[in-house]
């Protein structure tokens, strides 16, 4: 739909010259004569744009911008002013005017303005709707789950998800830590703050600190220019710290002051920048076990597990395994562009008995491997591809240990990606320096 642009000039022979450029260069413009008659037509219509004169007897510019945004909050208005009048045209930026062009100026300038107008109010209109959509996305009622252990976890969310409380979210890999930060986040009042999410495993210990804090220019080799640090981006929104057992000690004190004093220094810089952050960290070891062995600050471990929720396993939850894995195949199934009805009897048996050592992530991929490979309309036994988990099928004799299960099953996605590390910690979800500890 070609733009539709008004221009406003209380000279009617200014705002018919800029009428017809504007024409000229593909837009549907309509020009009026004065800010009376502006407001008349905004009243009557939208456009995408209003190029208005500020300084127009009664009715000037700022007040055709305020009728503007009242009325159309999406149209964007550009002010026309002579020099002198240039405090106005900056007060109505503060207003929430978009740009200003001072006069005289070019009738390309008007082009190139109206243009960047247009393509700021399209940028503002898809974050907009991406924002809509993730935070659909993380909705509680959204969250799957029908056990009373996941319930527990949804009130508990629900719960803290309006306090500005650090929380600690425990649990086994791939039990949804990060999806339930993300639903904390996404359903608090710092929804509309960035949300910023750290592996702290996943990047080296030399490069941890200056990735959180940032860095100024010249602080070590390679620090070619000042940098702001993740904790510095997550200013007004949520700074989500995974596998933060595997913070070195050194940043631990780092970190401890960031939740203190509500400050930040950067590397090699001498003054500390205030950010207002909230903090949500996720273990899957036990932080007082690393605690008692001088690994972990027992005064950071109080400061972050002011509100611990614990991630039941897939194993405590089996009667939402139906559920989950009839979402993740509708998922795969739109993605690839296949019709799949569902799961026969026998396949859909083995994913309720199966132990699960890898969790809700294990299974999403179990199903998505499934719905690639498959052929018919449902999915059957032979779709999973159950050898490639077969010795960790429940049995009748003695039960493993989950440490026995998690070796096991990392041995076997090794084997699946014919020993390539980096793909193996991929499908796991883990670093690869995780991946060789929890193999050992």
């Amino acid at each position: 739909m070609t733009p539709r642009v008004l221009v406003v000039d209380d000279d009617a022979e200014m705002a018919e010259m800029v009428a017809r450029h504007l024409a000229g260069e593909g837009f549907t413009v309509a020009a009026v004569t004065g800010g009376a008659r502006a407001v008349e037509r905004l009243a009557e219509e939208s456009f995408d744009v209003v190029l208005t004169d500020v300084v127009m007897g009664e009715v000037d510019g700022l007040a055709v911008l305020r009728e503007a945004q009242q009325r159309h909050p999406r149209t964007r208005v550009i002010l026309m002013t002579a020099f002198g009048s240039l405090e106005n045209a900056i007060a109505a930026l503060r207003e929430g005017a978009a740009d200003y062009l001072t006069k005289p100026f070019k009738m390309a300038e008007v082009t190139v303005a109206v243009r960047r107008a247009l393509d700021e109010a399209r940028l503002r209109e898809e974050n907009t709707r991406l924002r809509e959509e993730v935070g659909e996305r993380y909705r509680l009622e959204r969250m799957l789950g029908t056990s009373a252990a996941m319930k527990d976890v949804l009130e508990q969310v629900a719960e803290v998800a309006g306090s500005m409380a650090t929380v600690l979210l425990l649990g086994e890999s791939g039990t949804g830590k990060e999806l339930v930060a993300r639903a904390i986040h996404w359903n608090g009042p710092r929804s509309g703050g960035p949300f910023v999410p750290v592996n702290c495993a996943a990047i080296p210990d030399t490069l941890l600190e200056s990735e959180l804090f940032g860095h100024e220019k010249g602080a070590f080799t390679g620090a070619t220019q000042r940098r702001r640090g993740l904790v510095a981006e997550a200013d007004t929104g949520t700074l989500f710290l995974d596998e933060i057992a595997e913070m070195p000690l050194g940043l631990q004190a780092k970190l401890l002051r960031v939740l203190q004093d509500r400050t930040v220094r950067p590397v090699g810089g001498r003054d500390e920048v205030v950010v207002d952050v909230r903090v949500i960290c996720a273990t899957n070891r036990d932080l007082q076990d690393l605690v008692r062995a001088g690994k972990f600050r027992e005064d950071l471990y109080y400061r972050l597990a002011v509100i611990p929720i614990r991630l039941p396993s897939l194993r405590e939850r089996p009667e939402d395994i139906p559920l989950l894995a009839a979402h993740f195949l509708e998922r795969a199934a739109a993605t690839l562009g296949k019709r799949i009805e569902g799961f026969d009897e026998e396949a859909m048996g083995w994913l309720t008995q199966h132990r699960w050592p890898g969790n809700v992530r294990e299974l999403e991929n179990v199903v998505e491997r499934a719905v690639t490979l498959a052929r018919g309309s449902r999915i059957g036994l032979g779709d999973l591809k159950i050898e490639f988990a077969s010795g960790m099928a429940p049995s009748t004799g003695p039960r493993p240990t989950l440490a026995e299960l998690e070796r096991e099953y990392i041995r076997r996605v090794l084997q699946e990606t014919k020993g390539d590390k980096r793909a193996a910690a991929r499908i796991l979800g883990v670093s690869i320096r995780t991946l060789q500890r929890r193999g050992e």
